[in-house]
């Protein structure tokens, strides 16, 4: 099976031309095996390219731990540049299906490489029982929740995937690795969280910590940022465009009139090579 191993910020992923169909194998488990950093390729997920009825084509993403993901923004953003430059599509708008629906996007172009990638990410979910988020505050924000004994404020965020979002004085001295998984399985959501911690430094600048819910700590994730503009805006904390600064790099996040989100920022090749199916 070729492959083409790509990164957002650092978020990466195992990238697979999939036109004529899926794989006949436990995607579940192959995406473990691919993804797993001292056997396999090494990533955050598995995306196969598939072609869409609807759309240019379709991607469907399995996480590292062999989840299926509704979404990712880093992903979306690797995808189009490889199409692009794979010559798969000739033209810097396009649309990708996705389990969340289907996101429109814009490639910005300088002699036939993919430089950065616009993504319309779509209008936030804030309904609780939409994000899943069981709680009675309707918009989630600032939710009291416990946690190892902490109560955290958390607002909740659909972005085609939920997310946690918690506001810090220093995202540096939060320990990731303890409290991330607690939260992204607590009972209150239902079907797990992303969970971003955050620090504002100013209206237009904000530093973020991510645990990727099937992932663990990553260096970016685009859905997450998205999450935490419009928490911030929610919560009074900064303006509708703002620089997401992650451990991999930074995304321009818009939310625009506070209606449809977007997403700008880079996306790299790393290596191709084959994986042996039979393994």
């Amino acid at each position: 099976m070729r492959f083409t191993k790509m990164h957002g910020l650092g978020n990466d992923f195992v990238v697979v031309e999939a036109w004529q169909g899926l794989p006949t194998t436990d995607l579940s488990l192959l995406a473990q095996r691919i993804c797993h950093r001292h056997r396999g390729v090494g990533a955050d997920g598995l995306v196969f390219l598939l072609p869409s009825q609807v759309a240019d084509l379709r991607m469907q993403i399995y996480n590292a731990d062999g989840s299926l993901a509704e979404m990712c923004g880093n992903a979306v953003r690797c995808v189009a540049k490889y199409v692009y430059e794979h010559g798969h599509c000739q033209w810097p708008d396009l649309t990708v299906e996705t389990l969340a629906g289907i996101r429109q996007v814009h490639l910005q172009i300088a002699e036939g490489h993919v430089e950065r990638v616009k993504v319309d990410m779509g209008h936030p979910v804030l309904e609780p029982a939409r994000i899943p988020m069981l709680t009675g505050t309707n918009p989630p924000v600032a939710v009291p929740i416990e946690v190892q004994g902490q109560r955290l404020l958390v607002t909740g965020v659909g972005v085609g995937v939920p997310h946690a979002v918690v506001f810090v004085p220093d995202v540096e001295t939060v320990d990731l690795a303890q409290v991330g998984p607690d939260l992204e399985r607590h009972p209150v959501f239902p079907r797990g969280t992303n969970v971003d911690f955050v620090q504002v430094i100013s209206s237009r600048r904000v530093l973020v910590r991510v645990w990727e819910r099937g992932a663990g700590i990553t260096l970016a994730c685009g859905t997450g940022a998205c999450a935490v503009v419009v928490a911030c805006v929610l919560n009074g904390l900064t303006e509708e465009e703002v620089e997401v600064e992650l451990p991999g790099g930074t995304l321009q996040i818009h939310w625009l009139q506070r209606e449809r989100l977007y997403m700008t920022g880079p996306a790299t090749k790393v290596f191709s090579g084959y994986w042996p199916l039979a393994l």
